[in-house]
């Protein structure tokens, strides 16, 4: 993680908190353009499937965000899909895709 930022960093270190608390396939943090971070992990329910990703952006809409800074997933799969970040936030925002041992995948932008 040594490459990102420190603000990117804790992302990472939120996902990786958020995944490790409920085993889940994959953990996600999000920041907002306050500054203010919101971290979610994977729901897999018969009736509900959320990625990480979705359930931390919805989060932060629900606390009433006007946009997003960044991203960070945490997941052992090859890529992650950033939509729901280029749909909410728009373009150019970046995304860290990093392994359940915190290690940088790639940072990809919305």
């Amino acid at each position: 993680m040594s490459d990102l930022s420190a603000e990117d960093a804790k992302l990472v270190t939120l996902a990786r908190a958020a995944r490790a608390r409920t085993r889940a396939a994959e953990g996600a943090a999000v920041r907002d353009s306050d500054g203010r971070t919101y971290a979610a992990c994977t729901v897999a329910l018969d009736t509900v499937e959320l990625t990480a990703l979705q359930l931390a952006v919805a989060m932060a809409l629900s606390s009433g965000v006007k946009g997003l800074e960044a991203a960070a997933v945490v997941t052992d799969a090859e890529s992650v899909n950033i939509d729901v970040v280029r749909y909410f936030a728009g373009a150019n925002i970046p995304v860290v895709h990093a392994q359940g041992t915190g290690e940088v995948r790639d940072v990809v932008h919305s």
